[in-house]
């Protein structure tokens, strides 16, 4: 068997002999969005430390658990916390929780993150839905021998977030009179923040928004025939652009601020999304 897909196997079994819980949705919060997990009803919490040979988060703001319960009458799994690529942990890793919810029955992924915004006609505290994204300097999960048991070994990227989940956030936004962007995800590998040559270049490439997350989830998601769908939290303006050093606790700010809206936003969409 397949060393990454035998680890696979192992942490399923391990969440499995702790809740018997069958998501519909899995939801990953980014920076400064894990307080959305305290608005659900909750069924079953498993920390990423009771799951052998799980990695960890080390970033702040990233609690590290999954929690298991119904957002409204839709069954979800939230990771409260992801792992990223920076913090040293190989790609496999990195996408793992990813696969992990696939295989606990999610067949639907929403993710969210908190990035900086290099389209000018975005603002800080607004929301972008994702619509395509571009991944520079960053390994695809995808690389070295493929897991038949998971996917295809060239899976095709060109409806990555799905044209139906993102008419349905589309909707929700509509409902609830929140402004919506939409656009291009950048991720890079980070952990610097980008330089104001790196931004330059990315919005020439058509980047609306850049972030150290995501892209990889996306793929590797896609590739085991998840549908995947994404909300960008515009924290900051990237460099060049902001008259201030970037930090990491701007980007927690900002996200707090538009926690409200996006709660909402997210609770909306995902009933929409289960009904399905």
């Amino acid at each position: 068997m397949n060393p990454i897909y035998e680890k696979l196997i192992k942490c399923r079994d391990i969440v499995q002999s702790k809740t018997n819980f069958i998501p519909k949705v899995a939801l990953v919060l980014g920076s400064g969005l894990g307080g959305y997990a305290d608005e659900i009803t909750v069924e079953a919490t498993v920390s990423y430390g009771e799951i052998e040979g799980f990695p960890v988060s080390t970033v702040p703001g990233h609690m590290g658990r999954f929690i298991f319960g119904y957002v409204g009458e839709v069954p979800v799994v939230i990771m409260q916390g992801r792992v990223h690529y920076y913090e040293g942990y190989a790609m496999s890793d990195v996408v793992l929780p990813i696969r992990l919810m696939g295989l606990l029955g999610a067949k639907n992924l929403f993710l969210t993150n908190a990035v900086g915004g290099i389209n000018q006609n975005f603002s800080a505290g607004d929301f972008m839905l994702i619509r395509d994204h571009i991944i520079y300097n960053v390994p695809s999960p995808l690389i070295g021998e493929n897991i038949e048991e998971l996917g295809t070994r060239f899976p095709d990227m060109s409806n990555i977030y799905n044209n139906d989940l993102c008419d349905k956030i589309k909707e929700s936004a509509s409902m609830l009179a929140i402004k919506l962007q939409e656009g291009v995800y950048a991720q890079l590998s980070g952990p610097s923040f980008e330089t104001p040559a790196e931004i330059r270049a990315f919005a020439v490439l058509g980047a609306d928004v850049v972030g150290m997350s995501t892209g990889c989830e996306a793929i590797a998601a896609n590739h085991m025939g998840m549908k995947v769908c994404g909300i960008s939290c515009i924290a900051n303006l990237a460099a060049g652009f902001s008259k201030t050093p970037l930090t990491h606790d701007e980007v927690q700010e900002a996200a707090d601020a538009a926690a409200p809206r996006f709660k909402k936003l997210v609770t909306e969409s995902i009933k929409r999304i289960g009904k399905d």
